[in-house]
């Protein structure tokens, strides 16, 4: 069976090992190849690889992994999700303007903010699922619309073919942070976009035991220029972080389909508990955005927010639910549980949290491969608590 035709299950496990590893010595996993530098047979010709900043057999079999998982031409290999996204946008210049999405990850808002400007990249930040605003947000020297989809941490949804095509009408390029729906459940680069980043660190790693970052380019042009800031910044992913990657990729599939489904059942629990204000999560029929992410992705995903009534709440559940780890990221075997507003949008000031909906009282919670009723048990007893400890507002 072609690659083309076969379900991305099953690519997802041979993809690293097609080619020349596999034909060479029939090995399933690919080499972790520890060399900074590579002897080179001619004076006047180099081999495939000479320094591992530019190029390592193992980091590139990740990279050739994920761009054949997203359709693209080129894949790209960085030392953390930010590298990943602070690469792409040195692909602009002095002059250049941005639309970038609202709601968005507290990183990325930070290097937009406080890193661009110092080299004269402008921004706006609007609404990318209001397609007119965004429209009118753009400008002569807009270069690039940047989406997140769903968005961190309310899972807003942009609908990604009318905002590419807006882009293409204006000359614009798109990039989307695909790290909340892996390729596994959403393709962008069919969709037209132009650069797909990801934090690997989530749920294409699994584990919670490497940074990592992935880009994956539609064209081979645009893949050539994201390579040459690739090598010039030097924010490489090494080779054994490559390999531990290559490893946590074979087991998306069966992770990501038990942690989504786990994740609807308890946005559902969510949703008719008194004291829960409001949840997000593109499952359910009340969320906005919802009909269009069904079209664009082929599951809602592991990840939902929740809104308690205030930051006393939050407080209180947190100290009382027992079997998610209370952290920083997302998309590990373990359940996370997140506090945005000191954590992943720590860096945005609180005015611009609140204008967001990142509210003292939200809560981000990643479904790990725990028991579905032990998470949702361990939910119940913590809102019980929470509700005879804190005075909740009528």
């Amino acid at each position: 069976m072609s690659l083309n035709k076969e379900r991305l299950e099953t690519t997802i496990i041979h993809a690293s090992t097609r080619g020349d590893y596999e034909q060479k010595t029939g090995a399933v996993n690919v080499p972790i190849y520890l060399s900074s530098t590579f002897h080179q047979e001619s004076f006047d010709a180099f081999g495939p690889y000479d320094y591992s900043r530019s190029g390592n057999p193992t980091r590139d079999a990740l990279e050739k992994t994920i761009a054949s998982l997203e359709g693209g031409s080129r894949g790209l290999a960085f030392a953390s999700g930010m590298a990943a996204i602070s690469a792409t946008f040195m692909l602009l210049s002095s002059g250049d303007h941005i639309v970038v999405t609202q709601d968005v990850y507290g990183g990325t808002y930070r290097f937009v903010t406080e890193v661009l400007p110092k080299f004269g990249i402008d921004h706006t930040f609007v609404d990318l699922a209001n397609v007119d605003e965004t429209a009118r947000a753009i400008r002569p020297n807009t270069k690039v619309i940047y989406i997140e989809t769903p968005s961190n941490p309310r899972l807003g949804i942009t609908d990604i073919k009318a905002i590419v095509e807006l882009a293409k009408l204006n000359d614009c390029l798109t990039f989307l942070d695909n790290t909340f729906m892996s390729p596994l459940y959403q393709r962008p680069l069919d969709l037209g976009v132009d650069i797909v980043v990801h934090s690997a660190t989530k749920f294409l790693s699994g584990h919670s035991d490497i940074i990592a970052g992935l880009a994956v380019t539609k064209g081979e042009e645009l893949g050539n220029r994201l390579a040459f800031i690739q090598n010039s910044f030097g924010s490489i992913l090494g080779a054994q972080d490559s390999y531990a990657l290559i490893q946590g990729i074979k087991t998306l599939g069966a992770r990501l389909t038990q942690s989504s489904e786990s994740a609807s059942k308890i946005a559902s629990y969510l949703n008719d508990h008194p004291l829960v204000d409001e949840v997000f999560y593109p499952g359910l029929a009340s969320h906005p955005g919802h009909a269009i992410h069904s079209k664009q992705s082929t599951s809602p995903g592991a990840v939902l927010s929740f809104r308690l009534p205030n930051r006393d709440a939050a407080k209180a559940f947190v100290e009382n639910v027992r079997i998610p780890v209370f952290a920083v990221s997302l998309g590990g075997v373990e359940s996370i549980l997140s506090y945005p507003a000191t954590m992943s949008h720590a860096a945005m000031p609180k005015e611009q949290r609140e204008k967001r909906g990142i509210t003292d009282g939200l809560l981000r919670f990643s479904v790990g491969l725990e028991h579905v009723d032990d998470l949702i048990a361990d939910f119940d007893q913590a809102l019980i608590k929470t509700s005879e400890k804190v005075a909740i507002p009528n």
